[in-house]
């Protein structure tokens, strides 16, 4: 599953990072898809260790805070999935409120305050033990609480994105601006990867040994981890713990750092808040584009939503265990790819607009598909006796029909959604005047930080007031529903002309 730097927990859009220092506001925004590889190689040791650190950082996203530990902690340590739903809901609900107050001030003040890697080892010197601790998180005596767990997770989230502002601030310190795009094409392409592998890794090592009898799958999990005792759901945090530690030394040691400005905190911060002032200033006069900034706050709330309670839904509505956790996170991250090309594609055929809307109502109708099923019933009134229809293979998973039309349903949502990420960023450099594209990137940026708890509330909200987990995935449907409809009221991108010949 794709994830979004502009969203929490990983948080990355930042007024620092549109508006830049000596660096061209959108280049590294508008930067999407594969890197250029003779670009790669031409890159200094620091931009190396620039894309690494997020390389190291994002994958606890996918797999703790996606795909493995947080539908383990929903369902297994909570022992509830539809209160676990609703308590992930309300951390997610308190770190965004947290976060669209503080985010978008520091981001703003973060070129003012001098040296990031200070505050950056700070960071990550809080994250790393926090992450390995949760290894002791398991039901029964002996593990973390629930409240100790969740504070721990919200705290992480929290870090992640400041982690994410002082990097971000670091990038024109470690490349010329012309490669900076390329560096930032690099640490996703790298986050992907790495994310992948853990997956991979932790399939091959501790889940697959024991359930199936294939010659290149170790006989037992590696280490002696008990899948009884769901280690293999508990290790991937010290896994993603000692990556982060190690990873972040390159940055560290080659990374030059900001030169001391002398300011103040307390002064950068005052500074920020009239630089955000100024940049809301800008929307004056703009009906069009601020229509499209409401409507893609409103949308991109949701498919937050979806991509953080995704595999919670998953474990607790199919009943899925590990095995097929880590299979479903690998698929949906291959198609994530794929979303990339598909947005790419939509844009250039329908224009941004048409294609941004395209995708926001595939991604509508991939939550209302996801909503009826279950491994009793199809599409809401079929029903389905697992029992007496034989198994569609003998693999170790996805053995059943709603299993597998889940899982189709789940890589249309992994295309749709990727590619709405990358068409809406497209729309807002064809809507923005190119002498105000700068201020616009840093209110784009804003946007996706300014209601980010929204999604999350409202999940929420509706888990609780109707008590199951298909009620918190009609909020998503609602948010979808209404930042498509704003949509509709924007004017502009369309396609560009065909040169001839």
């Amino acid at each position: 599953m794709p994830v979004d730097t502009n969203a929490p927990p990983t948080g990355g859009g930042t007024l620092s990072d549109a508006l830049g220092q000596g660096l061209d506001p959108g280049s590294e925004v508008i930067a999407s898809g594969p890197p250029d590889l003779g670009g790669i190689f031409r890159l200094p040791r620091a931009a190396w260790a620039w894309a690494l650190f997020q390389g190291v950082r994002d994958p606890y996203v996918v797999v703790v805070g996606i795909y493995i530990f947080a539908p383990y902690f929903a369902t297994t340590v909570v022992g509830d999935p539809v209160r676990g739903q609703q308590i992930v809901a309300n951390i997610s609900t308190i770190q965004g409120l947290i976060l669209s107050l503080s985010a978008p001030l520091l981001g703003a003040a973060v070129n003012r305050m001098g040296p990031r890697k200070p505050g950056l080892a700070l960071c990550v010197g809080l994250m790393v033990p926090m992450i390995a601790a949760l290894w002791f998180v398991h039901p029964g005596p002996g593990g973390l609480s629930v409240l100790v767990t969740s504070l721990m997770l919200g705290t992480i989230g929290a870090l992640l994105v400041y982690t994410d502002l002082l990097h971000n601030a670091l990038l024109s310190a470690v490349t010329p601006p012309q490669q900076a795009p390329v560096a930032s094409g690099l640490a996703y392409s790298l986050l992907n990867a790495i994310s992948t592998a853990i997956l991979v890794a932790v399939l091959w090592a501790f889940v697959l040994p024991g359930k199936v009898a294939w010659p290149f799958i170790p006989p037992a999990p590696l280490f002696g981890l008990n899948v009884a005792a769901h280690e293999p759901e508990r290790i991937v945090g010290p896994i993603i713990a000692v990556l982060l530690a190690l990873g972040s030394v390159p940055v560290f040691l080659l990374a030059p750092d900001a030169a001391r400005t002398g300011v103040r905190l307390r002064d950068a911060l005052v500074e920020g808040a009239k630089e955000l002032v100024a940049t809301v200033k800008v929307l004056r006069g703009e009906r069009n584009i601020t229509l499209f900034l409401a409507s893609r706050m409103i949308y991109t709330d949701g498919k937050t939503a979806l991509l953080a309670f995704s595999g919670l839904y998953a474990k607790g509505v199919m009943h899925w265990h590990v095995l097929e956790m880590l299979a479903f996170g690998i698929l949906l991250s291959i198609f994530a790819v794929v979303g990339g090309f598909v947005g790419a594609g939509l844009d250039l055929v329908l224009g941004p607009r048409r294609a941004v809307m395209l995708e926001v109502a595939g991604s509508l109708t991939c939550v209302v598909l996801a909503t009826g099923m279950s491994p009793h019933a199809i599409l809401y009134v079929i029903p389905w006796d697992s029992a007496a229809h034989p198994a569609l293979w003998n693999g170790p998973m996805f053995r059943t029909l709603p299993e597998v039309l889940y899982l189709c349903i789940g890589f249309g949502t992994a295309i749709f959604v990727t590619a709405a990420y990358s068409s809406s960023r497209m729309l807002l450099v064809r809507l923005a005047p190119p002498e105000k594209l700068g201020s616009f990137f840093g209110l784009y940026a804003l946007s996706g930080t300014a209601t980010m708890w929204l999604g999350a509330l409202m999940v929420g909200i509706f888990t609780a007031l109707w008590h199951t987990q298909e009620a918190g995935f009609a909020a998503i449907a609602g948010l979808l529903t209404l930042g498509g409809l704003g949509m509709t009221l924007v004017r502009g991108g369309d396609p560009l002309p065909r040169r001839p010949g």
